[in-house]
């Protein structure tokens, strides 16, 4: 029997939009999948950030720093959160933030970030945008999208959103033989799909359909009648 794929869903909470600025995490879960299936498998932590949050992320997760004082420190629970992560292909929402966020406190405690591991990251954003090119995207929009029920979603939250994302890629997946999706890098994005008009675009040939003669004729003989009607030749007419 093949071995099924071991998915692990994670979302972070944090004090701000950029660690870089100093800002934290505050909630960090995930759960574990394997192949389309949640094994119950479960990690989730509020934290101490050590700092204020401020009130544009209070705004959107409900916390401030004095519900989470006390909470254990990132420090205490790192090694458990990179364990659940290890070997996994672990699937977040706009990847790129979460990322940041971990390798942040990973570099506070000099330890290696998670490009260095052996943990796969895939995209969830990057792979609505390649289905759904040009709407939006964000977690709530797919779950309308793809009738995934998030009426309970009231604020974000880290392990709600991490079991919602899990119901999302798999539907978004749905009817592959395969969960091994091709995520374009967003660093090196594809010529087919660039807006930069310097880059060269790959040309995708057009397919010649064969077109039996009766349907050929048949078609001939329509567009010649509407021409009559319209007073207007078309150069298409078969």
């Amino acid at each position: 029997m093949e071995a099924r794929e071991r998915l692990v869903f994670l979302d972070t909470e944090t004090t701000g939009l950029d660690p870089r600025l100093g800002h934290r995490i505050i909630e960090v879960a995930a759960v574990e999948a394997l192949g389309r299936e949640l094994t119950g498998n479960q990690l989730h932590h509020y934290l101490d950030p050590e700092r204020e949050i401020d009130a544009g992320a209070t705004a959107v997760h409900g916390f401030s720093w004095d519900d989470l004082r006390g909470k254990p420190k990132f420090v205490s629970i790192a090694e458990e959160l990179l364990k659940f992560m290890s070997g996994a292909r672990v699937v977040i929402h706009n990847a790129s933030f979460d990322i940041s966020f971990i390798d942040q406190e990973l570099a506070r405690l000099r330890q290696p970030s998670v490009s260095k591991r052996e943990i796969v990251v895939t995209d969830s954003l990057l792979l609505a945008r390649e289905k759904f090119p040009g709407k939006r995207n964000s977690l709530d929009a797919l779950c309308d999208r793809l009738g995934v029920d998030n009426s309970h979603r009231n604020l974000h939250g880290a392990l709600l959103d991490a079991r919602l994302l899990a119901e999302v890629f798999f539907a978004l997946t749905r009817g592959q033989g395969s969960l091994e999706i091709d995520i374009p890098d967003p660093v090196r994005t594809n010529a087919a799909t660039t807006t930069d008009p310097d880059q060269p675009r790959r040309v995708i040939p057009i397919c010649e359909v064969p077109v039996f003669a009766l349907a050929d004729a048949s078609h001939t003989g329509y567009m010649e009648r509407l021409a009559k009607q319209s007073g207007i030749t078309r150069g298409w007419t078969s």
